[in-house]
Formats: structure tokens, C-alpha cells, sequence
């Protein structure tokens, strides 16, 4: 094994794990299944390794749809794919947000997350508006689990129709849960909910015993 025990993170920082190691399949692989994912220190060149206390997750089906966004979803002028352009995804992510001048999705991170996609463990859900690439997510999956890692939007909500459609497909394929990482009020608002970190680990170990959905996905 490459981690250690992820019920020995940190209290503080939160769920701090381990440091360095590689971005590579392999070492995906392992992270994701065991509950643990990575994040570049801003300040030095290493990985950081992470598996909080808590974690916030989304049962497919389950996301809260305001009135607005029923609309917005019924509405023609939205185009859904997934798998199309991956990269393209992943590079919108990692621009920076309004008040911040770098980001997290390092190039070595876009590099390790297309080898995840080529693999087929990787997926992207996109959105297009006139033919052009608007909003999106991508994350990466493993037996029923589907662990979302960013998403953008350049026009507004777009980001929420991808959710909506990933939760939706999810739900018809009998996924167990969208990880979502780390709560905040904009995936509360969605009915996205914290579990222990124990109870999160104990559904991954039952997920391990699931097959991979693996290659280019379709959604019906």
C-alpha cells in the first residue's frame, strides 16, 4: 500500500494524510479507492494527501433542483455530452477564480487526470450553449463511486445542469454516492450532505467489490 491508514489524518490541518509520493494511475487509483485525494501545497512542489473527518457527498437523485433550474434544464438551448473534450474540462478548471491569481489544478495535475481519462477512469460531463463549451465537471470513477474533483462555469448555472445531469445518469446506473469532498454552502444548497469519515470508508470498502464502469461513457 502506498497511504497510510486514512483513519490516522490529521485533526488539523483537517484530514491531512501524507505528503509526496506521484500523480500516476497507480497511485489515483489507490487514493480514490481507499478515500483520499490529492492537493498541490501552493507553496511548495510536493502533493499533499487528504481524507477529512467529514465528508460531503450527494446520493445520485437526491440533488436539490430550484424552480429556476428545472426551467434552465427544460429549456433546448443547453446541450449535454460526456467524454468529449476531457482536457478541455479540466484546463477550464483550473483558470483561476475571481479574487485569486493561481490554482490548484496544476499542469502536472491536468497531465495525471487525462492519463486517469485514457485509462477510463476519468470522466468529464459537458456543457455547450450555441456549440461552445460553457460549463462542465469531471471527476473519477471506481466501481459505484463517482469522486467529483472541479467544475466551471462560464455561463450562469451551467455547473449545476452538468451536476444534474451526472446525479441523474448516476442514479440510473445504481451509483452509491458523488463524493464531493469538502462541505460549503454551495453543495449544501444542492443537498449535498457530510457523512464521518468512517462510514465513508466502510461504503469504499463495499464499492471495492463492485466493477468499474471503465472507458467513454454514454448517458442515456
Amino acid at each position: 500500500m502506498r497511504f497510510p491508514d486514512p483513519e490516522t489524518a490529521l485533526d488539523e490541518p483537517d484530514g491531512l494524510l501524507a505528503a509526496g509520493g506521484a500523480l500516476n494511475v497507480p497511485w489515483l487509483t489507490e487514493a480514490y479507492g481507499r478515500g483520499i485525494f490529492p492537493w498541490f501545497n501552493s507553496d511548495e512542489d510536493y502533493i499533499l494527501w487528504w481524507s477529512p473527518a467529514r465528508r460531503a457527498t450527494l446520493a445520485p437523485g437526491k440533488m436539490k433542483v430550484s424552480r429556476s433550474l428545472k426551467k434552465k434544464i427544460r429549456q433546448a438551448n443547453f446541450e449535454v455530452r460526456v467524454d468529449c473534450n476531457f482536457d478541455a474540462v479540466v484546463a477550464a478548471c483550473a483558470e483561476p477564480r475571481k479574487g485569486q491569481d493561481s490554482t490548484w489544478i496544476t499542469d502536472a495535475m491536468r497531465s495525471a487526470y487525462n492519463q486517469m481519462h485514457t485509462a477510463g477512469l476519468a470522466h468529464s460531463v459537458e456543457i455547450y450553449l450555441h456549440g461552445d463549451l460553457c460549463g462542465g465537471l469531471y471527476g473519477v470513477s471506481l466501481g459505484r463511486a463517482f469522486f467529483g474533483e472541479s467544475m466551471f462555469a462560464r455561463v450562469a448555472d451551467a455547473s449545476k445542469i452538468a451536476l444534474h445531469a451526472l446525479q441523474t445518469q448516476l442514479k440510473r446506473w445504481d451509483f452509491i454516492l458523488i463524493d464531493c469532498q469538502i462541505q460549503n454552502p454551495h453543495l449544501a444548497s444542492l443537498g449535498v450532505t457530510e457523512i464521518n469519515r468512517s462510514n465513508f470508508l466502510g461504503i469504499l470498502q463495499r464499492n471495492s467489490m463492485i466493477e468499474t464502469r471503465r472507458g467513454r461513457w454514454q448517458f442515456d
